[in-house]
């Protein structure tokens, strides 16, 4: 997998349900919930590096005293940063000595009871501040307060935000996290006034009217007439400044959330080790929201789980279980470990069964888990071919035929080593890609020159750029007989809308390997064709169009666009014969038979938005490519 391909991001909730006072006399500090959340964030920080947030809300404070406290940072050590200066706050006004109570911490930032985290990546190429969750929403109503984050990316901004517009609502920025607030906002608004006008029809007055609209809000009524406009993969998070804490997950469950709870806490993270590490419990303690549900705790501490949306056909994504998500979680463990030993057969078909003169190694970390999985594959082979050549020989064997069958054995070596990251402060290209092909080192020594076959294992091959500057190039120097690069994960072929940064057809080494083989073939009228279907695809209404792009893949076979994306990232001068073995998807489907959300590798989208969006990324390449091409071409002869 490519550095540069952006994660999911990851949320955090954590819901005291006793006084502060509980934890500072069972666990010394009152910052238990504070503390708890910076564990589930560095337990996610895979999951963030370009940014982090956190906010908190304090129940029952008195007037002109603030309730709602949130902190922002960008860049890879945000989470310390946040963290750091949410205590430098505390530690401004608190004095450690001081006797403990619970009315002490009125002025106490952060010392609240709901807390909410956020580890952000970029996945619309928008950076700064501002684009940091979570995003607050201020209004001198308690329960009108509203701070919203979330690990989402819609693919129906424009029709949003055109029907907020169309309201009469100016959304101040252009985002699907922006709007969202400021749709959901509203929402809040019309439950608040909806609580008042309830309040008054009781012969409520003053303050009695605002404990009522606390009491009462009903963040399930928000949701159902929010997320119902929303199109995408989503799990949505917020907390009110009365005291409501909710988790959303989209109809298709496309991204995950995890929940827990117990006597002293309501949690939520987007992966079950976390928890599970987080608060030393076990794995049947952590429970999956479902698809279109939403955990909503209650100001006074009641959790509920509610039905918000139909659940729709099961997407959870594959990709998630393939590269997002912690290892550590046993189900995915398993899950990693059964896509890497499915791929044996054909690696035994790559280097023709010679197991005694391969070695097998993985890059990146990632795909660990799977090389464990293809060692268990081959072991099991190993096994097999020496029972059926005892069985062969026809007699009792000798000593030395037993040593010459028993002493195969797979082997493996760590032969790759990450050394340094790319600093984007080199710009220059020759430099640049110098210090690129210096990412890796190799162990020297690790296999036989011109004898040994290669091996090496990846959870993914995206977009292939790392692959030719650097890991061929590095492995080479090995000067192995053979180098067969080997993807956990199908053939990527199209982008993701979702909330993983895929978003370009032509970022992709399969799709340029096959608009190669087009043109090789002459069969460049299928590009066109493909572009006037997309076209015809996007004047349709959303939920009757079909995936066009997929029609450019159906010449060709896998190993033939496998043979072309060998020859277009082989290294110039390099010589050592190279192969690429993928996944199949129904291998994917065996392996991850609950996450069945494929759309990157088939080109099948779980919502409208995405099929719509898939469409018009074809045409954007093709009149990117084709047009300017053209273009150029006139004004050349016009210049002549």
């Amino acid at each position: 997998m490519e550095n540069n391909i952006h994660e999911d991001c990851g949320v955090a909730l954590v819901r005291l349900l006793k006084p502060l006072s509980y934890y500072q006399e069972k666990y010394g500090t009152w910052r238990y919930g504070l503390g708890k959340l910076y564990l589930m964030m560095e337990k996610q920080h895979n999951r963030g590096q370009e940014g982090a947030g956190i906010a908190s809300v304090k129940l029952n404070t008195q007037p002109g005293n603030e309730y709602m406290f949130r902190e922002r940072a960008e860049g890879p050590n945000a989470i310390t940063e946040i963290f750091g200066s949410a205590n430098r706050q505390i530690n401004q006004v608190v004095k450690e000595n001081s006797v403990f109570v619970d009315s002490n911490l009125q002025e106490v930032p952060f010392a609240g009871e709901l807390y909410m985290g956020h580890l952000r990546y970029s996945t619309t190429g928008k950076s700064g501040l501002k684009y940091v969750h979570p995003f607050l929403r201020r209004n001198n109503w308690r329960a009108k307060n509203l701070c919203l984050c979330g690990n989402y990316n819609m693919t129906n901004v424009e029709e949003v935000f055109e029907e907020l517009t169309r309201q009469g609502q100016c959304p101040r920025i252009y985002s699907d996290s922006y709007i969202m607030l400021e749709l959901m906002g509203h929402r809040l608004d019309r439950e608040v006034e909806r609580n008042f006008r309830e309040a008054k029809k009781q012969g409520l007055e003053d303050q009695n009217i605002t404990r009522y609209i606390d009491e009462h809000v009903k963040m399930e009524n928000v949701l159902k007439t929010t997320m119902k406009h929303f199109d995408g993969g989503y799990v949505v998070t917020g907390i009110t400044g009365s005291g409501e804490m909710f988790a959303m997950r989209d109809p298709h469950g496309i991204r995950p959330a995890f929940y827990y709870k117990n006597d002293e806490v309501v949690v939520l993270a987007s992966e079950r080790p976390v928890l599970q590490t987080t608060f030393d419990i076990e794995y049947d303690d952590v429970q999956e929201l479902k698809p279109g549900t939403a955990l909503i705790v209650r100001s006074n501490g009641e959790t509920v789980i509610k039905k918000i949306l139909e659940p729709q056909s099961n997407a959870a994504c594959s990709f998630e279980r393939i590269y997002f998500s912690r290892g550590s979680d046993q189900d995915i463990y398993r899950e990693r470990k059964k896509l890497g030993e499915q791929l044996v057969p054909a690696i035994l078909k790559s280097i023709g069964g010679d197991t005694r003169h391969t070695v097998f190694s993985f890059i990146p970390n990632t795909a660990e888990s799977a090389f464990y999985g293809l060692l268990d594959g081959f072991k099991k082979h190993v096994i097999e071919r020496k029972i059926e050549r005892i069985e062969s020989l026809g007699h009792t064997p000798t000593h030395e035929e037993l040593l010459d069958i028993l002493s195969e054995y797979v082997r493996c070596e760590k032969v790759a080593w990450k050394d340094i990251k790319l600093r984007t402060f080199i710009t220059e290209g020759n430099a640049r890609n110098d210090l690129a092909a210096h990412v890796y080192d190799i162990t020297y020594g690790s296999l036989e020159p011109y004898v040994d076959n290669l091996v090496i294992i990846d959870d993914s091959i995206v977009r292939g750029t790392t692959l030719k500057e650097s890991i061929l190039h590095i492995l080479d120097r090995l000067h192995p007989k053979k180098i067969v690069m080997v993807s956990s994960a199908p053939q990527i072929r199209y982008p993701d809308y979702y909330g993983i940064d895929m978003p370009r057809l032509e970022e992709f080494c399969v799709f340029r390997a096959t608009v190669a083989l087009l043109k090789e073939r002459g069969m460049e009228s299928i590009l066109e064709n493909v572009y006037k279907e997309c076209l015809a695809e996007l004047s349709k209404p959303r939920e009757e169009m079909q995936n066009a792009v997929r029609d450019i893949y159906a010449p060709f076979s896998v190993d033939e666009i496998n043979h072309k994306i060998v020859e277009m990232l082989r290294p110039e001068g390099m010589t050592t014969p190279i192969d690429i073995v993928y996944q199949s998807l129904d291998g994917l489907h065996q392996a991850i038979p609950n996450n069945p959300g494929d759309w990157y590798f088939s080109g099948h989208y779980p919502t409208p938005g995405g099929t719509r969006l898939c469409n018009q990324a074809y045409v954007n390449f093709f009149e990117k490519v084709y047009k300017t091409a053209s273009t150029q071409s006139i004004d050349h002869n016009n210049a002549k």
